[in-house]
């Protein structure tokens, strides 16, 4: 057990520590800057602008630097007027940028409920593997203890009990890589609610439960408890 503790601080604390190089990454200013058509149509939410380039046969796809499309970069930038012309003039709502996210994960690591609200309204999944982790806008929201996004993504249809390449599901993602605070707590109990598969372990068999144990989050181990967690 106390190996199987250390291998699960070491994989978290590694997880901290390059955390921001393996992040998703937004337009910088400088890049905003330099869009031109539909990015920067997109970038500041245009959305007259839009269809007049769509109308006349604007790529409405075309990539940046990053593989981020016109629509990836209206996500980034909260502009959901740009998002919803850009969906109705045909853009790929489920297309991956180059470091394999999709404007759901997008909006859903950033907290951002009212875009994603929009996209999946729009027809956006929730169910893609996305990130180099393999995982889930779920497993992301999550993570951050984004809990009304993560009502969001269940009701959507987000697979609850996807397991990354770091063979954590967003169950053990809410716990492992969470602070055991309200919106943690809250997000377990939506994932619970649901109905997660609670007996599924990290690599090293340690399953929510345990895991909830030996942080010391209580509240998290009561919910897991009640639920039959083991």
């Amino acid at each position: 057990m106390k190996r199987r503790t250390l291998i699960t601080g070491w994989l978290v604390a590694t997880l901290a520590a390059t955390a921001p190089a393996w992040a998703q990454v937004g337009p910088s200013p400088g890049e905003a800057a330099a869009y031109s058509g539909l990015h920067a149509a997109a970038q500041q939410g245009d959305a007259a602008k839009i269809a007049r380039l769509a109308a006349s046969g604007a790529a409405l796809n075309a990539t940046d630097a990053r593989g981020r499309t016109p629509l990836h970069v209206a996500t980034f930038a909260r502009q959901r007027e740009a998002i919803r012309a850009l969906v109705k003039a045909g853009a790929d709502i489920n297309r991956l940028e180059n470091d394999r996210y999709d404007a759901v994960t997008i909006a859903s690591v950033a907290d951002d409920e009212e875009s994603l609200r929009l996209l999946l309204q729009l027809g956006a999944s929730a169910k893609q593997t996305t990130s180099r982790y393999d995982g889930t806008a779920l497993i992301a929201a999550a993570h951050l203890g984004h809990d009304g996004v993560v009502r969001q993504l269940i009701a959507a249809g987000a697979p609850l009990d996807h397991v990354n390449n770091l063979h954590w599901t967003a169950t053990i993602e809410s716990i492992v890589l969470g602070d055991g605070g309200a919106r943690h707590q809250s997000t377990l109990k939506a994932l619970i609610d649901a109905g997660a598969n609670l007996q599924l372990a990290d690599r090293t068999g340690q399953t929510p439960l345990a895991l909830a144990r030996s942080r010391g989050y209580s509240a998290m181990v009561a919910m897991l408890e009640k639920a039959g967690g083991q």
